[in-house]
């Protein structure tokens, strides 16, 4: 469903209108396993409750809009929806994945995709020489996450559309947009094909929710991954749509106050002496800031640090009293998440290594609460 009304208006009205029944101005749960038919082959286009709910399609278009899409495809999580966009290969295709891609991610693929057939190849997406490399004739999916989780690098998706053009690639380019949002990048405006996210994250804003989402303009792929959802059946519930349709009204709000926020609060770590590396794209000392002004509209609420001190980081763990330690991010309540004993414990020790993921590195999911007392509280857990 696309829209030529402005980001804000969209987040709030698009694929929604009053309740036919009642004029009920939320869309309402609908609570459902199945539609009375008026006689054989005669319904009002709701058949059975996995195939299509009114609450889902609610949200899939709210969700399809925001990214400027026709189409949206909602799931049970942000993995059944990456699980569908790799569904879309076949046994023997192959793939090429950022090295530096959300560590269930990364587990999806190394233990249970390859297992059916399809091979792949990490590589750092950033480097456009280094991806020429990894495509393959057979390459059928080019999969990215930008910026990444939790090292916040960026990959120029412009240019790897032009790459795969160039080359004359049959691959589907799909672009993770969780970290982001479409409030502050727009990936298919900038040549992807598919757009997915962990609904969990920015999109629900509280969380309250689970869910996924992929979205496209592509008639063909939105026909195969409703396909997918029906078949394999990891669909978003009633209530988890209903959750996410909430969280999406306040998104344009919540967005500034993130970003903003993390800003400030990568500018405060940023300057101080105890610390060995600061990670966020909206300073000026990240090695890829201009793409990101590029690229995005801002900078989104993660920011990455590392202490250089792997028991330091562990005493600081315990004794935030604002940040929350807690696995996920993107709620308006500020999280911290200790990468390598949470999200990337999947991963290789090695792979980590290599990217910097240091048993010394936290994650910050900056929140909306006021900055001052979030700067307090850091302030206090490094003297600690």
């Amino acid at each position: 469903m696309t829209t030529t009304q402005r980001f804000a208006t969209t987040c709030i009205h698009a694929g929604q209108q009053p309740d036919l029944l009642s004029g009920a101005l939320m869309t309402p749960v609908y609570f459902t396993s199945t539609y009375i038919q008026e006689g054989l082959n005669q319904h009002r286009g709701y058949e059975y409750a996995r195939t299509r709910n009114p609450t889902r399609d609610a949200v899939e278009g709210n969700l399809a809009a925001l990214e400027g899409a026709e189409f949206g495809v909602a799931f049970a999580s942000g993995l059944a929806a990456t699980q569908a966009v790799l569904e879309l290969l076949s046994s023997g295709d192959h793939l090429v994945l950022g090295d530096n891609v959300y560590g269930g991610t990364f587990r999806l693929v190394d233990k249970i995709m390859s297992r059916f057939g399809l091979t792949y190849t990490q590589v750092d997406t950033s480097d456009l020489a280094a991806l020429r490399a990894a495509i393959q004739p057979h390459t059928k999916l080019v999969m990215l996450e930008t910026p990444t989780n939790p090292m916040l690098g960026l990959t120029d998706i412009e240019a790897v559309r032009g790459l795969l053009k160039e080359l004359g690639a049959p691959a589907i380019l799909a672009v993770d947009n969780t970290f982001a949002t479409p409030f502050n990048q727009r990936p298919l405006e900038l040549g992807a094909d598919l757009v997915f996210h962990s609904t969990t994250k920015y999109l629900n804003g509280h969380s309250d929710s689970i869910g996924g989402v992929v979205v496209t303009n592509s008639a063909e792929l939105s026909e195969r991954l409703h396909f997918i959802q029906n078949a394999a059946g990891a669909i978003l519930s009633p209530m988890e749509s209903w959750l996410v349709l909430r969280g999406t009204k306040t998104l344009h709000l919540r967005m500034e106050r993130h970003n903003a926020n993390a800003l400030q609060i990568a500018r405060w770590l940023e300057q101080r002496k105890d610390l060995k590396s600061v990670y966020y794209p909206g300073l000026e000392s990240h090695p890829q800031h201009e793409l990101a002004k590029r690229q995005m509209k801002g900078f989104s609420g993660i920011v990455s640090f590392d202490t250089g001190d792997a028991e330091r980081t562990r005493r600081m763990a315990a004794t935030f009293k604002i940040f929350a330690l807690a696995e996920s991010l993107g709620g308006v309540e500020s999280l911290i998440c200790h990468p390598v004993s949470m999200t990337h414990g999947s991963v290789p020790e090695g792979d980590r290594a290599k990217l910097g993921i240091t048993d010394s590195l936290l994650r910050l999911s900056v929140g909306v609460e006021d900055v001052r007392d979030l700067i307090e509280d850091l302030e206090q857990a490094l003297k600690a």
